[in-house]
């Protein structure tokens, strides 16, 4: 329970920065950023929610919203950051260690890079790359190892694992030459990228989810 709160935690704290937001409308957003595998129930989300009141990080005040209907009005609960939540999701957009970089976080922080200067950007870049660098390793020797022991099926399919790794490396390589782009061409004290600095990023190499054999 607790890895998966690492991870909605920090997801939610992002996204009530951009604008407070009721339960409903925070649980579609956040089946975008974590990924439909990951697909969020109000069982996960309000338990979390609970969570970050009682520490202070959010608020939710009542708003009444009537759908189709004066007769069917309802409240409805909007969150919205505290300021403790604010100085709290700062802290976490700054940090840039290990959990930064592994499968189950890399994606939200990524989600959230917009929010975060272009150091530690880079730092989390670079440390993914590094992660899936060796893993790379790890399974071309592991496919060198046991290819002639394999059926056809389970050889294509730790071939297409091979591939997606060497994918979202190549993606990965894109991303920290822009990072190192930016960095050389903004001016000095510039602090949260513009619009026009972000990266842009091609569909056809896009981050490649890796499976549960690869993680093994």
């Amino acid at each position: 329970m607790r890895g998966r709160s690492d991870v909605l935690e920090p997801a939610i704290l992002g996204l009530l920065h951009e604008s407070p937001m009721h339960g409903y409308e925070l649980r579609k957003r956040l089946n975008l950023v974590l990924g439909s595998f990951r697909a969020l129930s109000y069982g996960s989300l309000y338990p979390c929610l609970k969570s970050l009141v009682e520490r202070h990080w959010i608020e939710g005040t009542e708003s009444v919203v009537a759908p189709h209907t004066v007769a069917s009005k309802r409240a409805r609960i909007v969150y919205q950051l505290t300021a403790d939540g604010k100085e709290h999701l700062q802290q976490v957009l700054a940090s840039s260690g290990p959990a930064a970089w592994e499968d189950e976080n890399f994606d939200v922080r990524f989600a959230f890079f917009g929010q975060t200067d272009a150091e530690t950007r880079l730092r989390i870049l670079e440390g993914r790359r590094t992660r899936l660098t060796e893993r790379l390793e790890t399974i071309r020797q592991s496919f060198a190892r046991t290819r002639e022991r394999m059926d056809e099926y389970t050889l294509e399919l730790q071939r297409h694992g091979l591939e997606q790794v060497e994918r979202e490396v190549r993606w990965l390589d894109g991303l920290i030459d822009n990072e190192r782009g930016l960095r050389r061409t903004r001016p000095a004290g510039t602090g949260r990228p513009t619009a026009a600095d972000t990266p842009a990023v091609d569909d056809d190499v896009a981050p490649a989810r890796t499976t549960e054999k690869e993680r093994g």
